[in-house]
């Protein structure tokens, strides 16, 4: 498919972000945790891994915050080689990152392409940087749908990061002020990101976390994978009363 892909509408709807890992893509290797783990050792000389970590839901800088306390280095080497370590750790990734086209989660690209016909724009939600959530993108042959994206490296909360994309979203103009925002991802941190921010929240159980592991923190849809989503239905829903601007 081809990377080129443009909305046609300048002012939509509403706006649909999305998390990456469980949600759009899944078992993509550990390509991603070696490119934390080398970057590490590269640029501090530290060996340390993400075993033992629950980097489920987890932005990347808190995942490298965790490996380099574990691996024993002070709080002034975690402040001062961060910055070092997610760069490498992202030019690492783009040279490794294999062809994801067939980790793609069932019903994601009849999605986007139902979203693409009614100009509804999309963008990106995660914890993963931004360089490597972008290289997932383009390998799994998904990039051209997206508009815009919030990454590990900007915020210190998914909320922070949620909260991020729509302000650009409405920045842009690719939705009004008062548009309805969802939130689709596959763990209570995304579900908790729609509800700190009053969007729609979306979680499907294509990651880590089974579905009724996910009924408990209450997301405004519930699904087993998003082939099973009513995107008119979503559309339709009573909006947020409480959302914050």
């Amino acid at each position: 498919m081809s990377q080129k892909i443009v909305a046609r509408s300048p002012a939509a709807r509403a706006l649909f972000l999305f998390d990456i890992d469980g949600t759009l893509i899944r078992r993509a290797g550990p390509h991603h945790r070696a490119a934390l783990e080398s970057a590490l050792f590269r640029v501090t000389g530290l060996r340390a891994t993400t075993d033992g970590i629950p980097v489920q839901g987890m932005l990347d800088r808190d995942i490298l915050s965790e490996m380099l306390r574990a691996a024993g280095a002070s709080r002034q080497v975690v402040n001062t080689q961060m910055a070092k370590i997610v760069r490498e750790a992202q030019s690492r990734y783009r040279g490794t990152c294999p062809d994801l086209r067939a980790k793609v989660c069932p019903g994601v690209r009849r999605l986007l392409r139902s979203l693409l016909r009614q100009g509804i724009p999309v963008g990106l939600v995660t914890g993963n940087l931004s360089r490597i959530g972008w290289r997932k993108m383009e390998r799994a042959g998904l990039r051209g749908y997206f508009r815009l994206g919030a990454f590990a490296e900007q915020g210190r909360t998914r909320a922070e990061l949620a909260r991020r994309a729509a302000a650009e979203a409405r920045a842009r103009k690719l939705v009004s002020h008062d548009a309805p925002i969802v939130l689709i991802g596959d763990h209570p941190n995304d579900i908790a990101a729609a509800r700190a921010n009053g969007f729609l929240s979306v979680a499907v159980a294509t990651g880590v976390v089974p579905l009724e592991e996910l009924r408990p923190y209450e997301p405004d849809f519930l699904i087993q994978d998003l082939r099973e989503l009513d995107l008119e239905q979503v559309l339709c829903a009573d909006y947020p009363s409480f959302v914050s601007r």
